[in-house]
């Protein structure tokens, strides 16, 4: 990690959350793929990282996630997904929904999913057919599919993005938040590549009220992005994380591999394409301090900085986690092996959060938009 970039202190709290994420590996490998890992998340909360969610800025929540990721990317999920979850009641909710919720988030007993994907309006989220309609009593009935949701279906609430007003697209969304005891609302886990819980929800005519909106009525859509705009970023530090470790190792192997008569290392076609990860994962990394450092300041420009970081991190750690498993050969496919993690672990965060189709869209309305107002 490059000192210049970060105050001794932050460098400090790196160390220690390596140290804290490898403490927590034995806890990780005892959970079941597929499944929320309680006693994971019960010990982030234990250890005071869940409530660093709701009290850091954006550049803290990227260390943190980067160090996590580079010793343990399940516990590195585990405190991501109860952030993205979260997030829109901390920064969005009521003082009740706060008061109820964020506590057990914080301590890791509730565990938090965001509900913002459905099975044909992923990247496009201003598609969103699920349904918030009035019931004539002052609530609405929510009525249709989420899909690809995080901590599904066994999160203790989630955060529901549902169309209030036909025909409006992003301007006719409201958020919600949905308690999974929710009469009417069921859940079926999907078998995924990735090793976390991810599912899909059915809305038959789930009862909700005022008291259960996030934000504003019709103001959903600003409550997602918001959120994005916060964690996308972090999503690049977790790219980062896995881009390192997969660097570490090949520095390693290739230093002590026999081969050709020497090391691996001496070989200049191993020697430059190391050099060309350690370039492109300290590119990814700037470019990720920056976009977070731009969400802490307020700067206008964002989302499209958002927008690159985690685009470029994403694309630079599945270039480098490719290129790790080149470079080991064989053994790097073989099941329990750092880079066989990684190589399953590296390919969803290109699609999650915005494709990196979607981000490139975002960054070229961005620029344009831009060079109108001039």
């Amino acid at each position: 990690m490059p000192a210049f970039s970060l105050e001794p202190a932050q460098i400090a709290w790196c160390g220690e959350l390596r140290t804290a994420a490898e403490r927590l590996r034995p806890l990780a490998e005892k959970g079941e793929p597929g499944h929320v890992n309680r006693p994971l998340v019960v010990e982030l909360g234990r250890l005071g990282l869940l409530d660093r969610l709701f009290t850091s800025g954006a550049l803290d929540l990227c260390l943190m996630r980067e160090s996590l990721a580079y010793s343990c990317t399940e516990a590195e999920t585990a405190l991501a997904l109860q952030g993205l979850g979260a997030h829109p009641v901390h920064a969005y909710g009521t003082p009740a929904q706060r008061e109820r919720w964020l506590p057990r988030v914080s301590d890791g007993t509730a565990v938090a999913a965001f509900a913002l994907s459905e099975p044909g309006a992923g990247s496009d989220a201003a598609a969103l057919t699920l349904t918030a309609q009035p019931d004539g009593s002052g609530g609405w009935r929510l009525r249709g599919e989420k899909c690809w949701i995080s901590n599904a279906p066994e999160a203790d609430f989630y955060t529901v993005f549902a169309r209030t007003t036909p025909g409006a697209g992003s301007r006719g969304v409201t958020a919600f938040l949905v308690p999974a005891d929710r009469p009417g609302l069921t859940g079926t886990a999907l078998d995924m590549l990735s090793p976390h819980p991810i599912g899909a929800l059915d809305f038959d005519a789930v009862p909700v009220t005022a008291d259960d909106m996030i934000g504003e009525a019709d103001g959903g859509f600003r409550v997602a992005m918001g959120t994005l705009n916060l964690f996308r970023p972090s999503v690049g530090a977790f790219a980062v994380g896995m881009a390192q470790a997969a660097l570490d190792a090949t520095l390693a192997h290739t230093s002590r591999r026999d081969a050709f008569g020497g090391k691996l290392r001496d070989l200049q076609t191993v020697a430059h394409r190391v050099a060309e990860m350690a370039l492109r994962t300290d590119a990814a990394r700037l470019m990720v301090y920056a976009a977070a450092s731009a969400y802490d300041e307020g700067a206008p420009d964002v989302p499209r900085r958002a927008a690159m970081a985690k685009l470029l991190a994403t694309e630079t750690a599945q270039y480098v986690v490719d290129a790790a498993v080149q470079l080991h050969g064989a053994r790097a496919l073989r099941r329990g092996h750092l880079l066989e993690h990684l190589y399953r672990e590296v390919r969803a965060p290109r699609i999650y959060e915005g494709a990196s189709e979607v981000q490139r869209d975002i960054i070229a309305k961005e620029l344009y938009r831009n060079r109108e107002a001039r």
